[in-house]
């Protein structure tokens, strides 16, 4: 089978074509775009059987590129992509195969391309049942954890590098940046720590200082001196202070 990834995040396309490849190694990516027309010219073009298709995106959206493909004689399959659940009925009305929440989880692709997969086997044209993929929907969000961030988007240079959450060392406030410490390098963002705090989960990151957030799991070292101040050693080698606020966090440990 033949299929176009439409998203508006360069770096998430680059991302879901690496996952279909694990979960779908024969699946043929025909091609990738950014926007609503280009997703509507791809498909006019290259006739894809499968349209992997992010809803919020400049110019039209992925419910008018649905609705637009469903007026013609033969469209793709769609897949919804997106971060947000609120568009899931719209979805299910355009007859979409399946809806997939940002960020996409390697195992739900997985039954999604196993679910496609079986169909084609059987040769049946089945529609969707909605109020079933609904409850499905629903059921897996409740779930989820709240809704944390599980990737970064960071500087280093001129590039642009999409970090998961859980390869994150540290963030550490300096000037009008934060730096994003990894132990293959540091980063930059511009959001502030007080932001990212909110959208951290707290189980993971604990803010030991004003000026640094760090990762629990990757605190090598804890040390006191005569004092009694705490510092930290993490796993990429960096020394952090622990203001007093912060000591009862490490009391447990």
């Amino acid at each position: 089978m033949r299929a176009l990834i439409i998203d508006d995040e360069p770096l998430l396309r680059l991302h879901l074509d690496k996952m279909l490849a694990d979960v779908w190694p024969e699946l043929e990516i025909v091609d990738k775009a950014g926007d609503g027309q280009s997703a509507l010219d791809l498909c006019r073009d290259l006739q894809p059987d499968l349209l992997f298709l992010d809803i919020r995106m400049p110019g039209l959206d992925g419910i008018e590129v649905a609705k637009a493909l469903n007026k013609q004689n033969t469209q793709p399959a769609i897949i919804f992509t997106t971060a947000y659940d609120e568009y899931a009925v719209q979805a299910f009305e355009q007859q979409a195969v399946d809806y997939l929440l940002k960020p996409i989880e390697l195992s739900r692709l997985e039954k999604t391309c196993k679910k496609i997969q079986e169909q084609c086997k059987n040769k049946q044209e089945q529609q969707p049942d909605i109020n079933a993929l609904l409850q499905l929907l629903q059921g897996a969000n409740a779930m989820q954890k709240p809704d944390y961030l599980s990737w970064i988007r960071a500087t280093k240079g001129e590039e642009l590098q999409l970090i998961n959450i859980e390869e994150i060392s540290a963030f550490i406030a300096e000037d009008k940046y934060t730096t994003v410490c990894t132990q293959q390098g540091e980063y930059l963002i511009r959001t502030s720590l007080k932001e990212l705090k909110t959208q951290l989960d707290p189980d993971q990151f604990w803010q030991i200082h004003r000026s640094s957030l760090v990762r629990v799991q990757a605190i090598n070292k804890i040390k006191k001196d005569l004092l009694g101040r705490l510092s930290i050693t993490l796993n990429t080698g960096r020394a952090l202070a622990v203001s007093r606020n912060a000591i009862s966090l490490f009391k447990a440990m």
